[in-house]
């Protein structure tokens, strides 16, 4: 004995997932419209092709390997107890901290336009909003 009311149960459920995934597919279909209208008309920047441009290219990665050389030296000059490498250290931050203000907040900015951020986003260099 074969219970019947259980395949007319599956194929009603089969049916509504299948109707449900459609739907689905409907709204994203046209949430991706809205979104391009959106852009057309300068509401939202289009970031799409923008990341699309951006796959493989190595200024982020040069950047940061830049900003994080100090962080490795320090690191080094630590754990293998190498005094020189840790002074030099020190100086090059302290020649950092005499820099003018100007040239700091043109790198900070070039850093924000290689990773998306805008310099406008920023109030100050905490980066509260």
């Amino acid at each position: 004995m074969f219970p019947w009311s259980l395949i007319g149960t599956a194929l009603k459920t089969g049916a509504e997932i299948y109707k449900n995934k459609k739907k689905s597919e409907i709204i994203m279909s046209e949430a991706q419209i809205v979104h391009a209208e959106k852009m057309k008309r300068g509401e939202i920047e289009y970031s799409g092709q923008i990341a699309q441009n951006q796959k493989g290219d190595w200024k982020d990665e040069f950047i940061l390997l830049i900003l994080s050389s100090p962080l490795f030296l320090l690191a080094y000059s630590v754990f293998a107890e190498d005094e020189e490498i840790g002074q030099k250290l020190d100086l090059y931050f302290e020649k950092l901290q005499t820099m003018p203000w100007w040239i700091i907040s043109l790198w900070v900015a070039v850093v924000g336009a290689v990773y998306g951020i805008k310099a406008t986003e920023l109030k100050h260099l905490g980066g509260k909003k």
